[in-house]
């Protein structure tokens, strides 16, 4: 599918009905003083990750569980 090339005044008139098309998967060009500026395109549907017990094994050291310097944390606690 080609992109659809539009100018900005144009897409502000016909924004409702670009949006309709861009989330059905066209791809649009926006176009300001005739360069391209923006593109609108359907965002992906976010993916279901599976939780998988242990994947980090041997990624995480016992430094990560250190505790943290008093300087930081009384930073967090100012918050």
């Amino acid at each position: 599918m080609m992109a659809i090339k539009v100018n900005v005044r144009e897409a502000k008139t016909h924004f409702y009905r670009l949006l309709e098309q861009a989330h059905a998967g066209q791809e649009i060009i926006l176009l300001k003083a005739g360069k391209p500026y923006a593109r609108m395109v359907p965002l992906g549907q976010p993916e279901k990750s599976k939780r998988m017990p242990g994947r980090l094994a041997g990624h995480i050291d016992e430094a990560f569980f250190e505790p943290l310097p008093g300087s930081e944390l009384d930073a967090w606690e100012r918050l």
